[in-house]
């Protein structure tokens, strides 16, 4: 491992650090600060039928009577610690409502990378073994996987694999087959970026010397994608999965709602219906955490796959300028003409 690479590690880390604990802060801002203090807003409604003395102990747990600055220190601290505050509706810890809504949504997001992925590898495998109709024919595919919204293709699945062929049932969307089918209405339109990167990717490598000259002694398409193009090509689609990670989140959201899954989306949704702001803060600061992450698991993995991937930029050395005769002109003589 290049002696380079810990402290190109660390420099990342502090790098997301920063990232996350400055998406809080903007977080905070938009929901405490902006006029009109939403959080008090909401606890001064009677229609959610807050007595005076929830009132005053919700105050005093978020700051809302002392400074800006204050509660956002308060604020970011509590973050630190892993304290997310208490709900509006409930009165529980926002930190327990999330979690026990995470582990569905993250099964949901995970299975539904697993699809995009194997799709993505399927249809990148047969552009480069089939005949060239087919492989052309496939070529179109991810445009079309694009274009299409996962929640279409949710109700699509519904429709057939539940309601005609019984495959599963919607009373049980928690379910092994309903979580595959859910996963795989998500997993659709991200696989269709994925695969797209790595079609350009193989071909690119196969125009390369080395593959043409393997392809020209008799070595097949098929042995030719695995020995020689699939892991060059698959580097950019690390940075393509990081980068989907938000379509993955966002996704599942809707997803869930289509297929009735108790998650992240169920949580969101009813914080937006009840105006619970803390749980909206919540989820918020969680997308912000995961999304980093994924993005910093994917740049330390890049050097790692690639050693040709520099840790840092070159820093230019200074050239010293030739002095006496050996300075270089003002202007270059035009180049003679060859009659």
């Amino acid at each position: 491992m290049n002696s380079a690479y810990p402290v190109f590690a660390a420099k990342r880390l502090g790098q997301a650090v920063v990232v996350v604990l400055l998406a809080y802060v903007l977080t905070f801002v938009v929901i405490s600060v902006l006029p009109g203090d939403p959080l008090t807003s909401t606890l001064r409604n009677p229609e959610n039928g807050f007595t005076e003395d929830q009132i005053q102990k919700m105050v005093e747990f978020y700051g809302l009577d002392r400074p800006v600055w204050v509660q956002l220190v308060e604020a970011l601290g509590r973050f630190v610690r892993g304290d997310l505050g208490i709900s509006l509706r409930s009165s529980q810890p926002v930190a327990t409502i999330v979690g026990d809504a995470l582990p569905s949504t993250f099964a949901l997001a995970a299975s539904a990378l697993g699809v995009a992925l194997v799709l993505a590898f399927a249809l990148a495998y047969g552009t480069q073994v089939l005949p060239r109709r087919a492989a052309q024919l496939l070529r179109s595919v991810p445009a079309l996987f694009l274009s299409v919204p996962n929640f279409v293709i949710g109700l699509l699945l519904l429709n057939v694999f539940a309601f005609q062929l019984s495959l599963f049932s919607v009373i049980d969307p928690d379910a092994p087959v309903a979580t595959f089918f859910a996963a795989v209405a998500l997993g659709i339109p991200v696989s269709a970026q994925i695969a797209q990167v790595l079609i350009t990717g193989l071909d690119h490598e196969f125009g390369e010397d080395y593959a043409v000259v393997a392809y020209a002694r008799g070595l097949g398409r098929a042995r030719l994608f695995f020995a020689h193009l699939l892991k060059p090509s698959a580097l950019p689609v690390v940075t393509i999965i990081a980068l989907t990670v938000g379509e993955l989140l966002g996704g599942a959201l809707i997803t869930e709602t289509v297929f009735g899954r108790t998650g992240i989306g169920s949580v969101v949704q009813t914080a937006v219906t009840t105006q619970d702001l803390p749980v909206l803060q919540a989820v918020v600061a969680l997308a912000a955490v995961v999304f980093v992450a994924v993005n910093l698991i994917a740049d330390l993995l890049y050097p790692l796959l690639d050693p040709r991937v520099s840790l840092f930029e070159p820093r230019r050395a200074a050239v010293p300028a030739p002095a006496g005769d050996e300075a270089l002109p003002e202007k270059l003589p035009e180049k003679a003409s060859v009659r």
